[in-house]
């Protein structure tokens, strides 16, 4: 299994032979002792013979690729089998944070393949599945906070979130003092508080398996 753009290993399996690729050096000395060998190579040039692996997978990470399509064709070039995509449709992002993070996902979206176009990139038979985020989620991605919006307020919380490096001066400030408020005064919880009661969001999480012609 080849996890690419494997960070520090997260979504890793545990009970198959892995090799990880991560271009952070950063990222790869925080990887637990024990975890996966990773290699400095980025998903646009995969240092991989072709058919090379059995399996390969990405997990929030093509919308990093410069271009997606170069990362996505080395996937199915180094894989003889299935190819995984864990990515996001940020239009399915509750509708609080599309309002109150509406300048950050202006950018985001260009970042973003559509689904439609993953899918046509990796070829072969592919599906898609939505992933519901349940409301404890562990994971730092907007939508894992979509019923506990107190996190975003929290700056350790946004520093795990490259969004927010990518806005202007002021902006991040100006969303957290906007959110803040909206918690404050009671209006996020009488327009939105319903969330706070569901136990998973169907929202803008998508899995993207391609299987080889």
């Amino acid at each position: 299994m080849l996890n690419v753009g494997a960070g520090t290993g997260s979504y890793e399996p545990r009970d198959r032979w892995v090799l990880a690729v991560e271009p952070s050096a950063t990222m790869r000395a925080q990887r637990e002792a024990g975890a996966a060998p990773a290699v400095g190579a980025r998903a646009e040039a995969l240092p991989l013979d072709d058919d090379a692996v059995d399996a390969a997978m990405a997990c929030v990470t093509i919308h990093h690729w410069e271009p997606p399509w170069a990362g996505l064709a080395e996937l199915r070039r180094v894989s003889r089998g299935p190819v995984v995509i864990l990515t996001f449709e940020l239009d399915g992002l509750p509708a609080w944070q599309q309002e109150f993070l509406h300048e950050g996902l202006v950018i985001e979206r260009p970042r973003f393949p559509a689904i439609e176009d993953i899918a046509s990139a990796l070829g072969g038979h592919t599906r898609v599945e939505r992933i519901p985020t349940p409301g404890d989620c562990v994971d730092g991605f907007f939508e894992a906070f979509w019923r506990r919006p107190e996190a975003l307020l929290d700056p350790s919380i946004r520093s795990a979130q490259s969004m927010w490096r990518l806005l202007d001066p002021g902006v991040e400030v100006r969303i957290v003092q906007r959110l803040a408020a909206a918690l404050e005064s009671g209006g996020w919880d009488a327009e939105h508080g319903h969330l706070r009661e569901q136990e998973s969001f169907d929202g803008a999480l998508r899995l993207v398996i391609s299987e080889p012609s």
